[in-house]
């Protein structure tokens, strides 16, 4: 097997997968394979993670910097050297600050907010689907009938959050700090179905979507 063939086996993938596919599934195996979804006590599995998420992201910058070569003909120059291609997965710097600030209606869908400061930020109606926000700082923050479709919240802080009319479907929740959070008329299901995960949170003194206040 051909090394090629291997990065396209590691992102489960068959060859000659477009950009947006493999992107696609960076972001889908680094969402199963993070390791603060494991829990910290279990060392070999945490090392499995540490393992996977150095092979998925070699395989990712393998594919993408191979798909956006350019090419070149007979009759034109060489490209000039590029820089190495760096993930976007990077951690946020610590004082990326965005407190108070104004999203609201922006389209922010599959960026990596995660670690940043948005407490009290107005997001209102903002695109925040497939948007990965772990350990967030949203609290206070109004997300009034904003679409967090398929949204990593992992471990937010959302107290005292403004989820009014907000789309939750396929959002992940677990170990979110939910204290005191209005989802008044949220969207959590579909018929009986619940499609947020809720491992783990904390939802003491939240207002629930049919306005009943949870115990």
């Amino acid at each position: 097997m051909s090394d090629l063939e291997q990065y396209y086996r590691i992102l489960e993938l068959e060859p000659g997968a477009t950009l947006d596919e493999v992107n696609q599934a960076y972001k889908d195996l680094v969402f199963v394979w993070h390791p603060d979804r494991i829990p910290k006590d279990n060392l070999r599995l945490q090392q499995k993670a540490q393992d996977k998420l150095k092979a998925i992201n070699e395989a990712r910058e393998k594919l993408r910097s191979l798909k956006t070569k350019p090419q070149t003909t007979l009759n034109s120059p060489p490209p000039e050297p590029q820089k190495p291609f760096q993930t976007t997965q990077q951690p946020p710097k610590k004082s990326s600050d965005l407190s108070g600030k104004d999203y609201s209606r922006a389209n922010l869908s599959n960026k990596d907010l995660s670690g940043r400061n948005l407490s009290y930020a107005n997001l209102s109606g903002a695109n925040l689907s497939d948007t990965f926000m772990h350990k967030v700082n949203l609290r206070g923050a109004n997300l009034s009938e904003a679409n967090l479709f398929r949204a990593n919240l992992l471990l937010a802080d959302l107290r005292e959050a403004n989820l009014r009319a907000a789309n939750l479907i396929g959002a992940d929740l677990s170990g979110a700090d939910l204290r005191g959070a209005d989802l008044t008329g949220a969207r959590i299901r579909s018929g009986e179905r619940l499609l947020v995960k809720l491992i783990g949170t904390n939802l003491a003194g939240a207002i629930m979507p049919d306005g009943a206040i949870y115990q």
